[in-house]
Formats: structure tokens, C-alpha cells, sequence
């Protein structure tokens, strides 16, 4: 690495941790703010609250990172070519690209790094965050109230289409694991019903992987006309081929947002796309999220060609265009992700289009700024 490279990193490494402080500080007292009073009537304790921060922060990291980056940039790069240090670089032959050769390449290590974190790390500490919160929460509950109400989802439905099967339960207990005022319907090749199946209760035999109905009551359905044809009660009964996995169903409930990677992942594994439409949201979020760690490397596209541009008195010219470049690239995230969900576009494609499209500008902004 020769001199040039360590200095400008240097610059940029002492922006880039005084940001990152002040960042990572705001968004944890934020979040403190926020579940501190629903820790305290959980009754946690001092040492889970605690805990509980340190399960959360990794899953801070991929949002905050790329701006952080930026920020850093535009400071650094700034107070370079506010000193004149930059134009002296390009007097003696260097081009742009050449000066900020070290910054691309932390570019791509934190991408990769932040790909690890998204892919590996913050799917678990997600997941086990919320288990944990969950747990401390239930367990309060069931101090005044039966476990059966705790963790009650209301109207959650599931749509089967593979099997043939329409799910739709009045409540669903996480805590016991146990739906209540269920309803399936069962639909033949041709998508007519054929089988309801009503029962009180019933819960998910975990050794079994099947469904276990009580007191509810089987309806054979003229396919054709939809007239009853004969009805079964029964206290208890086994549907050895309902297969459905709760946990699915509950991933399914919640927004493709409030889900880890794996949780996508298991979805879209789980109910092919061209199954469920509904499934596509979570298709295009699983894709943006592989594609989000590489943010970074546009953070460099924009802060550079920006930071060096007329900026001589203050680096705040710099930082204002490319914050607004940055909300522009968020507005054509979203966009694409409307046109993704609504199948206009690949999922891969609504994840994929506004990255190569803002490396493509930066590229442009490069050879205009050279």
C-alpha cells in the first residue's frame, strides 16, 4: 500500500469512526427509548436487558453501515480537497480513480462483510431477539392469564394451493402453539371444494409433523353444487397428510420486512411463487437483502465524484448532493420493489436494477468529475 493510500485512509478512517459513535449511539438509545418500558413489564432484569441490546445491534448494522460510509467519505474527502491536497495529487499525473483506489477497496471489504452479517449473523441474532423478548413476554403473561391467551394472533389464514388446502383460524396462541375456531377447506383438482374440516381447537404434533384436531366436524361437499353431503363429528381426530409447519404460517403472517433471511428463505422454499402470488413480496425482500451489502460500493460511486466537485470552502455542497442522490436511490428501491411485488418485473431484477443503475451514474459522475 503506498503513501498516498495510507493517508487518504487514515483521513477516512478517523471520520468513519467518530460517525459511526455518534450513529450506532442515537440508534441504541433510540431502541432503549422504544423497548425499555415493554422490557420493564416483561419484568426482565437488568443483566436480559442488557442482553436483550446486545442480540439487537447486529441487526442495526446492514441499515446503518452504507450511510455511515457516505458521511465518512464526504468529511474526509472534503477536508482533502478544501486543504488542496487532492488538486496537488492530480497535478502531479494521478487520476480520480487512482486517488481513491484504497476508499473502493474498503468499499468492497465492508460489502462482503456486510453480506456475512446479512446472510449469516443477523438472520440468528434476529430470530433468537425476538424469541427472546417473546419468552420474557409470555412468561409475564401467564403470571395473570392461561397460556392458551398468550400470544394470541387474531384472523390468521393460510393458502395451501400445492395441496388443495384454505386454512383460516379465529386465534392462533404462540405461546401454546395452539389455534382456536379453526376452518379448512379442502378443494379438489379443480379447485372446488370438496371438505370442510371445523373444530374448536388443535395443535401441531411436533413428533408426528401433522395436525391433530377437537371437537370439530367433517363435511363432505358436493364438488359440483357445494350441497352438504354428509357430516362426521369427532372429539379427537389426526390429519396425517396436514403437513403445514405453524412457523410458516406465522413467518406468513408478518411483513416481509420484520423477517430474517432465513425466514424469506424458508418461505420461498416453502410456497414456490408461482404457487402463491402473495409469496412474491417476500421473493423480492430475500433478493434485496443479498443485495443491500453492496450499497457500500455505491456510497463510493457518489461521495467521491461529489466530495471533489467546487467544494473548496465546505464540504456541506458535497453532502448535500449526495444525501440527495442517496434519498434518490431509496425512492428507486422502492419503486422497484412495487413493480417486483406486483410481478411486473423479476424479483431478482427489482432488487438488482437500482444498484447496477446507480454504478452506472457513479460512473458517470466519475468521468464528469475527472
Amino acid at each position: 500500500m503506498s503513501l498516498i493510500d495510507r493517508y487518504i485512509l487514515k483521513e477516512w478512517g478517523s471520520a468513519f469512526l467518530l460517525t459511526f459513535s455518534l450513529v450506532l449511539g442515537v440508534l441504541i438509545l433510540q431502541n432503549m427509548l422504544d423497548k425499555i418500558p415493554d422490557l420493564l413489564q416483561a419484568q426482565a432484569t437488568f443483566p436480559q436487558i442488557v442482553y436483550f441490546f446486545l442480540l439487537s445491534l447486529p441487526a442495526y448494522l446492514p441499515l446503518v453501515l452504507p450511510i455511515i460510509f457516505l458521511v465518512s467519505l464526504l468529511f474526509a474527502l472534503g477536508n482533502l480537497h478544501r486543504n488542496n491536497e487532492i488538486i496537488a495529487l492530480r497535478a502531479q499525473g494521478l487520476s480520480l480513480m487512482r486517488i481513491s483506489r484504497s476508499l473502493w477497496i474498503v468499499g468492497l471489504l465492508l460489502s462482503a462483510g456486510l453480506f456475512y452479517l446479512t446472510a449469516f449473523l443477523v438472520p440468528q441474532t434476529v430470530e433468537q431477539s425476538r424469541t427472546f423478548f417473546d419468552n420474557l413476554d409470555f412468561a409475564a403473561r401467564e403470571a395473570v392469564m392461561e397460556s392458551r391467551d398468550v400470544g394470541l394472533i387474531y384472523n390468521m389464514g393460510f393458502d395451501n394451493r400445492r395441496d388443495g388446502r384454505l386454512w383460516f383460524m379465529n386465534r392462533f396462541s404462540e405461546r401454546a402453539w395452539l389455534a382456536l375456531g379453526v376452518n379448512v377447506h379442502l378443494r379438489d383438482a379443480e379447485g372446488h371444494e370438496s371438505h370442510r374440516i371445523s373444530a374448536t381447537e388443535a395443535y401441531y404434533d411436533d413428533t408426528q409433523g401433522s395436525w391433530v384436531f377437537l371437537n370439530g366436524r367433517e363435511l363432505l361437499l358436493d364438488p359440483v353444487s357445494g350441497d352438504p353431503l354428509r357430516i362426521i363429528p369427532f372429539e379427537e381426530k389426526r390429519f396425517p397428510e396436514f403437513t403445514e409447519d405453524p412457523g410458516l404460517m406465522l413467518a406468513l403472517h408478518k411483513k416481509p420486512n420484520a423477517l430474517s433471511l432465513h425466514e424469506l428463505h424458508r418461505i420461498i422454499k416453502t410456497i414456490p411463487p408461482e404457487d402463491n402470488p402473495a409469496v412474491h413480496a417476500y421473493l423480492v425482500r430475500y433478493f434485496q437483502q443479498l443485495a443491500s451489502p453492496f450499497t457500500c460500493l455505491i456510497m463510493v460511486g457518489i461521495a467521491v465524484p461529489f466530495a471533489v466537485s467546487g467544494v473548496r470552502v465546505s464540504p456541506m455542497v458535497g453532502i448535500s448532493k449526495s444525501l440527495a442522490f442517496f434519498a434518490a436511490f431509496y425512492v428507486l428501491i422502492s419503486i422497484a420493489s412495487m413493480l417486483g411485488e406486483r410481478q411486473i418485473i423479476p424479483a431478482w431484477m427489482a432488487a438488482g436494477l437500482p444498484i447496477f443503475a446507480m454504478l452506472f451514474v457513479s460512473n458517470l459522475l466519475y468521468k464528469r468529475a475527472a
